[in-house]
């Protein structure tokens, strides 16, 4: 492992505030007083160190969301990041990489991969086994445990050590709808809902084919999916509860008004105005709003029936991080970096760029859309996601063969022997 500069020139610098705070009860007062004062200089030194020992150009790549929001307001942040250091010259390459693909990415060659990268909460374990993520064992310019939520702080942990830095809390899904043409009554049901949108001539769905979207059925229904320690899963999908949410799912797929678009064909289709609800993230904010008007709302998952029970759907919930590569060449500086895009201010500016809840509790404060809102009201139906990886393709199948009305007893053997298979197998 490269030699970590600015860490080492902090850690002397920790070394002697340690000490100044072990004086008598008599002394701990003063101590108190002047400890903030004291990590905020050596904190400045260690940075105005890095500063006097810069050489050159600082080559740093950033690899982030391919959206053109994320795009845009990363390249914003970044040469504001280079303004606030005009002594030093910079030569910052920002990479379009989707958070779902960041670990095989970072994992096919960890030094090629970039400085600093972003990355759902659920891929930290394997990019920490791998080597791939530099350990935060002191921050600069903030600290997150007095700045984010705990909850996101304690999930860019592993084994009591961070590695990450919050970015975002709002990894998750629910429905949108537009409430000019759909009431709460209409958007409390998948089956309420498909009926009013059949009625109506408009189009409603999921991407059930995604193993994301399709897990919150079957975890609804009651079903299982957990990760074993050695990174399988176990899961009962094919229970006779299993069989019964598919099939309920599938009578769902066959109403003309539901459609399992992929996020890029459900933009297009709510462009062209045919979509009157759709469950997705955050992400998509802006533009649904803008679409729905007056009319934009949002909410928690529909019910669905099982053997004539209303089941909640639930959902995936989760994280998103910022991750300094333990090879980088400028460490110190992909650190500062990190921490700059990561601050309260830079999250607002995510926020309003993309519409993607901050994990900062001030940057919380400043941010409110009905897509939040309803966020918050699923999260009491969501668990974080915790799936070893031979899930997604044969879950992803077994969607799509739900969607084409191909339900049966060894669909569902035959989706769940995949899911449940060694993680090593080929």
């Amino acid at each position: 492992m490269k030699k970590k500069v600015l860490a080492v020139l902090l850690a002397s610098a920790m070394a002697i505030t340690a000490f100044a705070g072990c004086g008598s009860k008599e002394e701990s007062s003063t101590t108190t007083e002047t400890s903030e004062e004291t990590k905020e200089a050596s904190s400045d030194d260690a940075i105005a160190n890095l500063i006097a020992s810069t050489e050159g150009t600082v080559d740093l790549t950033l690899w982030c969301s391919e959206t053109e929001e994320y795009q845009k307001v990363m390249k914003e942040l970044c040469d504001n990041f280079e303004a606030q250091y005009p002594d030093v010259d910079f030569n910052i390459t920002i990479g379009a990489v989707s958070e779902a693909d960041m670990k095989d990415r970072v994992l096919e060659d960890v030094e090629a991969a970039a400085d600093v990268f972003v990355f759902p909460d659920d891929q930290l374990e394997a990019l920490v086994k791998a080597g791939a993520l530099n350990e935060v064992a002191a921050q600069y310019t903030y600290d997150m445990n007095e700045t984010d939520t705990a909850a996101t702080v304690e999930a860019g942990q592993y084994n009591g050590k961070q590695y990450a830095y919050p970015f975002t809390a709002s990894n998750g899904y629910f429905l949108y709808y537009d409430s000019s043409i759909l009431s709460e009554e209409d958007v409390a049901s998948w089956e309420a809902l498909t009926a009013k949108a059949e009625e109506l001539g408009k189009e409603v769905g999921c991407e059930v084919s995604n193993a994301w979207y399709l897990y919150g059925f079957f975890k609804g229904a009651g079903c299982t999916l957990e990760e074993n320690e050695d990174q399988s899963n176990t899961c009962d999908w094919n229970s006779e509860t299993g069989l019964a949410c598919a099939e309920s799912l599938q009578k769902i797929c066959a109403s003309k008004a539901f459609k399992s678009y992929g996020n890029d064909d459900f933009l297009a289709q709510l462009a062209d105005g045919k979509i009157a609800a759709y469950v997705s993230g955050t992400w998509n904010d802006k533009k649904v709003a803008e679409v729905f008007g007056d009319g934009y709302a949002a909410t928690k998952l529909p019910t669905f029936e099982v053997n004539g029970e209303a089941k909640q759907m639930n959902s995936y919930s989760g994280y998103k991080f910022m991750g300094v590569n333990a090879y980088s060449k400028n460490t110190g500086w992909a650190m500062l970096l990190t921490e700059y895009l990561t601050q309260a201010s830079s999250q607002e500016a995510v926020y309003a760029a993309t519409g993607e809840g901050p994990s900062n509790t001030e940057a919380l404060k400043n941010a409110s859309s009905p897509a939040l809102s309803a966020l918050a009201e699923q999260s009491q139906y969501a668990q974080l996601q915790r799936v070893g990886g031979k899930y997604w393709e044969p879950a992803a199948a077994l969607g799509k063969n739900i969607v084409d009305g191909k339900v049966s007893q060894q669909v569902l053997d035959d989706a769940v022997a995949g899911i449940t298979q060694p993680a090593d197998a080929e």
